[in-house]
């Protein structure tokens, strides 16, 4: 608690920020949601192929 506390503060800069840590998380999620919907548009694409054949 004490060394979040001085990172937020700006008074130590070896590690992240609570925010830079929340700003993380988000990004990790949008990056696993993205992913996903790029598998999920991958096999649209491969139904579709063998659709048109």
């Amino acid at each position: 608690m004490v060394v979040q506390a001085e990172l937020d503060a700006g008074t130590r800069t070896d590690g992240l920020t609570t925010d830079e840590r929340e700003e993380l998380a988000q990004l990790r999620r949008e990056n696993r949601r993205l992913t996903e919907d790029v598998e999920i548009f991958k096999r649209a694409k491969a139904f579709f192929a063998e659709e048109i054949r």
